[in-house]
């Protein structure tokens, strides 16, 4: 728990209990996670804190949101390394999971003069390696 509170205190986090907690929670999981994944793990807790502790990793560069076309967000931590780096997903149309392919980047695109890009999204839909197996 030392090194995640020093890595919350680096992205200028404060480290509560539930902080610790919820990027714990993330850092264990090798998919990423919908509010009531992480609702259904923390039964004790409120809502409210869940949402804002999410949205405060989220502010600070810890974590970003997946919008895989299922309706329902989801979130993954950043890798150290990617800095942000646009990535591609991946959601397995079968177990439903998104997985983020951070190895693999989304190649610059330019746009039409006077197109301004806000976000950039790309998810592969498919079968995951676990699925695929069966």
């Amino acid at each position: 728990m030392e090194e995640i509170e020093k890595l919350l205190k680096s992205h200028q986090i404060r480290p509560t209990a539930m902080r610790l907690l919820m990027f714990k929670f993330l850092k264990e999981r090798s998919t990423a996670v919908a509010l009531t994944d992480i609702e259904s793990d923390f039964d004790r807790s409120e809502r409210t804190t869940i949402y804002r502790t999410i949205k405060t990793f989220e502010k600070y560069g810890l974590v970003h949101q997946i919008d895989d076309g299922t309706g329902i967000a989801k979130y993954a931590l950043d890798e150290p390394q990617s800095s942000r780096d646009l990535h591609l997903h991946f959601h397995c149309t079968n177990c439903n999971e998104t997985t983020c392919l951070t190895d693999h980047t989304i190649p610059h695109i330019s746009l039409p003069e006077g197109f301004v890009t806000q976000d950039m999204n790309l998810v592969i839909k498919g079968t995951c390696d676990k699925c695929s197996k069966h």
